[in-house]
């Protein structure tokens, strides 16, 4: 009888710990050791937010739901396509090609999940663990389809912009939740199919994942961390949740159960065989977090913006919080990191030392280095597939033709074996009618649909 006693109070000791540390946890202990982000690195994100938040509207002339604080702050006339439900046939979400001639920018934006389209949650239905593997690692499947179809029906109309505007404009690939894992898919296969954007050089493609959707093995999210930048509001749900994104939407209407048994399950899993999985998905590229709320404290505080590449402890921590749904609205986000460049700008502007140009040029070497030194961790941590960063990646360091010139035989026979390998992938992903029309290969969605 004791001993049944003594082991009922260890176990609820045992259990009454656990509860603690899991209720106590707060989304800003994930980014506690990381370094601050700097205003010019930062500055990006809060535009893009807003050109993601422009998806959203029918005509940008006369807008419906402008950001509160500062509008939109786009020019209408730059949008070159808006893409709708009706255009893409549920083959992705809607999008927006903007051209941006301040900034020097070609903006491909991805809208997110929409819960009223159908549609929309058999792309992210449309996916096994470990179903797809794609340049050396694994990515979701429904997504990785999506992004090929957006690049197949657009590299002409990206192809002629950044041809037309000298070919030194950055082609930037943005999204939000579910449009987040499509645009960062989609720099993915651009980086590793330049030919279908002219050879645009990898330094040019950029990708901004905001409240980003785990869709990329470990070693592909630390690979492509100088080109995918994602952004996380302190408590956000949907980077944390390791749990395929099928099951999650699954169970969207009883999101809190849901997460309260990941976060029980995961508490014995070892952090090592996390990192072992291969198929395990993660949040892709450099991580930028926004903090602004502290442990038993009320209110918001002023934004804190927090960046690193980070390979252990990925954002592996479900938070239990009243915020962790309302943190993951894009809206939100724009506001907030609205604010945190705004601190970041008062902050910096009264500590200036050096000349910008210097100070810019001195970040990005840090950047690189940072890059250099995850990919190196990611290798002495045995990573699946993880692999250091050569001094020059080939392909990289070709001069980019600025007039129609003759291909030498070397280069066309790459282009052919480019091409080759794009029209194999295309294949692998879909079925061509008759017309010549591109339809989602979705056997696996299918079997699952009631």
């Amino acid at each position: 009888m004791s001993f049944c006693c003594g082991a009922e109070c260890v176990f609820v000791l045992g259990f009454s710990r656990w509860a603690w540390k899991r209720c106590t946890y707060i989304g800003s202990y994930d980014s506690a050791t990381w370094p601050a982000a700097t205003a010019a690195e930062f500055s990006p994100i809060p535009r893009i937010c807003r050109i993601i938040l422009a998806v959203y509207e029918p005509d940008l002339h006369n807008s419906i739901f402008p950001p509160s604080n500062v509008g939109y702050r786009l020019n209408p006339d730059w949008i070159v396509k808006r893409v709708t439900y009706s255009e893409t046939l549920g083959n992705s979400p809607p999008y927006i090609i903007y051209l941006d001639h301040d900034e020097k920018e070609i903006v491909l934006a991805v809208r997110g999940l929409n819960l009223r389209r159908e549609s929309d949650y058999k792309v992210l239905l449309d996916n096994k663990l470990g179903m797809q593997m794609f340049d050396g690692g694994y990515v979701h499947h429904g997504l990785l389809k999506s992004a090929v179809w957006v690049l197949n029906r657009e590299s002409e109309t990206l192809r002629r912009l950044w041809v037309e505007n000298g070919r030194c404009y950055r082609i930037v690939f943005a999204g939000h939740s579910l449009g987040s894992g499509v645009a960062a898919l989609l720099a993915v296969v651009v980086v590793n199919h330049r030919d279908k954007l002219a050879g645009i050089p990898r330094s040019l493609v950029k990708c901004y994942a905001v409240a980003p959707a785990r869709c990329m093995s470990l070693n592909l999210a630390v690979k492509y961390a100088d080109v995918i930048n994602s952004v996380i509001l302190q408590d956000d749900f949907l980077p944390r949740t390791a749990t395929p994104l099928e099951d999650v939407f699954k169970s969207i209407f009883c999101l809190p159960c849901l997460m309260f048994l990941i976060c029980l399950r995961d508490t014995f899993i070892p952090e090592e065989r996390k990192l072992r999985d291969p198929r395990r998905l993660y949040a892709p590229g450099r991580i930028y977090h926004i903090v602004e709320r502290k442990f038993c404290r009320c209110g918001r505080y002023p934004p804190e913006v927090r960046t690193a590449i980070p390979v252990e402890g990925r954002f592996e921590h479900i938070v239990l919080s009243c915020n962790a749904t309302s943190d993951h609205a894009i809206a939100w986000i724009e506001t907030e990191a609205e604010r945190a460049f705004k601190v970041m700008e008062e902050s910096s502007a009264g500590t200036v030392t050096t000349a910008p140009h210097r100070q810019k040029l001195e970040r990005l070497q840090t950047l690189e280095k940072e890059h250099k030194d995850a990919l190196e961790r990611a290798v002495t941590l045995y990573i699946p597939y993880a692999v250091a960063l050569n001094e020059e990646e080939p392909g990289d360091v070709e001069a980019i033709p600025t007039s129609d010139e003759t291909v030498q035989p070397s280069e066309a026979s790459r282009s052919r074996l480019e091409n080759s390998n794009w029209n194999h992938l295309v294949e692998k992903l879909f079925t061509k009618t008759e017309s010549g029309n591109l339809i989602l290969i979705r056997k696996e969605a299918d079997q699952r649909d009631p």
